[in-house]
């Protein structure tokens, strides 16, 4: 691990935002944080969901075959067991401190479905868009175990680098275009963690254990994401745990600055596009 370039000019939080609990898939309960509203404001990210339940029944119908075009599918499994199935052929089981990267792309159906009858279900999905040029490309699927996800510690911050770059650790993932950073941030209590980052990348943090609080008074319980300014000047973040300690994931990422039109399972561009997805769908061309 490299020297961290200090941070000299941290982002403010600029708004908190609480999820909205509903279900999806058979009936699986979760907190949807990133809603379609925040799409502009947080491009290229389309939705994060956060689950987590000790009760089979929240969890155990899981999301049979449904289909997806026009971007990726990154789910982060801090407990439990998911097995994937898609159209293209790939087949993964996701287990405690996995992750699974899908890209749609011309589109795929898949399934996702709990290989636990009991226990904790706990982790979340992120919804990355595709850049227009490749949003039909060809559907692809990685399953990266927890012992291949890098891993650093620093001042009291232990840091699983799933996407992008922290302090000099190459996350398990890159992606041009959208340029994704993904960290699973654990902090000791009172402890802070900086990140580096372009003042034109678009960030928000999810708090799921603990609090981080900051200098200017605010406070970010369990529950909850921040989003923070895009200042001009700003070169990064600085996170500060609470008298518990905090664990938090904080994404980011790199706009891209096109339309997006969804209709449920399927983001692209155009109405049009979204129109000839739809209909790709039900005459059955979208299997790879």
């Amino acid at each position: 691990m490299s020297s961290p370039t200090p941070v000299r000019q941290p982002r403010a939080v600029e708004r908190l935002v609480v999820g909205q609990p509903t279900s999806d898939g058979a009936g699986v309960k979760l907190t949807r944080v990133l809603t379609q509203p925040l799409q502009r404001r947080l491009d290229p990210f389309l939705m994060l969901d956060a689950f987590g339940s000790d009760q089979a029944d929240d969890y155990i119908a899981g999301f049979p075959d449904h289909p997806h075009r026009g971007f990726e599918t990154v789910t982060y499994m801090l407990e439990g067991r998911m097995r994937h199935r898609d159209s293209a052929g790939n087949e993964g089981l996701l287990g405690n401190g996995g992750v699974q990267w899908m890209t749609a792309g011309r589109g795929v159906i898949h399934s996702e479905l709990p290989e636990q009858e009991e226990g904790r279900m706990e982790g979340f999905q992120l919804w990355l868009n595709l850049a227009g040029k490749d949003k039909m490309r060809a559907p692809w699927y990685r399953d990266i175990p927890s012992a291949e996800i890098p891993e650093f510690e620093h001042e009291g911050a232990k840091v699983r680098v799933i996407a992008g770059e922290s302090h000099g650790v190459q996350g398990a993932m890159q992606r041009e275009h959208t340029e994704p950073l993904y960290l699973d941030v654990q902090l000791a209590p009172g402890a802070s963690f900086e990140q580096t980052l372009p003042a034109t990348h678009n960030v928000f943090v999810y708090v799921y254990r603990g609090d981080l609080r900051f200098d200017t008074g605010c406070r970010v319980p369990a529950t909850r994401m921040a989003i923070f300014a895009n200042t001009p000047d700003s070169d990064g973040l600085r996170l500060t745990a609470g008298d518990e300690g905090a664990r938090l994931i904080v994404v980011a990422g790199k706009p891209l600055g096109e339309p997006i039109a969804q209709y449920g399972p399927f983001v692209m561009n155009t109405q049009a596009e979204l129109i000839q997805a739809v209909r790709d769908f039900q005459e059955g061309r979208l299997v790879a």
